[in-house]
């Protein structure tokens, strides 16, 4: 049974933006350790980021309690698997919410914006 649905798009530029301003301030509070790692070995980092970013904002969306419930940003990590998907892996409250349930992510991007849609399916009862 599907628990939710979330989708985000986001300028890439607005996560470039973000950075220049704030520097690790933005990155540390927004993203994992891994994630910083990974998008700081591509020649495109700020799509990279962007595409976390948008996948973290879908998944609270999906969750309908928006920032105000379980969800803190580095408690859902985007990675790629061996072959390039993209899968969340999550921590702290959201591991235990959601502990029940399988969460899907599709993401994709233009030159200028990145977009994430995320399925949360309840996959036992």
């Amino acid at each position: 049974m599907v628990r939710g649905i979330g989708v985000d798009i986001i300028e890439i530029d607005r996560i470039r933006e973000s950075v220049d301003r704030l520097g690790d301030l933005f990155l540390s509070k927004i993203f994992t350790t891994r994630e910083i790692a990974y998008a700081s070995g591509k020649a495109n980092r700020f799509q990279h980021l962007a595409a976390r970013f948008a996948a973290k904002e879908a998944v609270a969306k999906a969750l309908s309690t928006g920032w105000s419930g379980e969800f803190r940003w580095k408690d859902v990590e985007v990675m790629n698997e061996q072959g390039g998907q993209p899968r969340i892996t999550l921590t702290g409250k959201l591991r235990d919410v959601l502990a029940a349930s399988t969460i899907h992510l599709s993401m994709s991007h233009s030159d200028t914006h990145v977009v994430a849609v995320v399925v949360i399916e309840e996959t036992r009862g």
